[in-house]
């Protein structure tokens, strides 16, 4: 949760319409510097001067619904402090798509209708039995 100093101060800098977006998806007033959009529309932020530490990147999504899983790996590992510099000026991490990545990025689908279900034999073995 904001101060009240730090929310005027964010108010005054971001301004009423990004300030409500903000308030609506994150719950926080954050301002500081666009850092890059990735592939999929998500936008990302940093602010070393005015943040508490460990709270200095975040990541604005694409979509409303959003889940932490359309993280790019490479922005992950930004966003998670494992490397200083994001993925656009990283050299390591620019390096492209390797031969053994997916083309697309699979989201997690866990708690969905398309999550993995394994195959249960014991009925079978119930039934052999008998």
């Amino acid at each position: 949760m904001s101060t009240i100093m730090r929310t005027l101060r964010n108010l005054r800098q971001i301004g009423i319409k990004e300030y409500a977006h903000q308030m609506q998806y994150i719950g926080d007033t954050k301002a500081g510097t666009y850092i890059a959009t990735d592939r999929y529309g998500n936008k990302y932020y940093e602010n070393l001067e005015q943040e508490l530490p460990l709270r200095t990147r975040w990541v604005d999504y694409k979509q409303q619904e959003y889940d932490p899983a359309q993280i790019e790996p490479g922005w992950h590992a930004w966003m998670s402090y494992l490397v200083d510099k994001p993925p656009t000026e990283d050299a390591v991490l620019k390096t492209g798509q390797r031969s053994w990545e997916l083309p697309e990025h699979r989201p997690n689908l866990t708690a969905s209708r398309a999550a993995f279900k394994t195959y249960s034999t014991y009925g079978s073995l119930l039934g052999a039995c008998d």
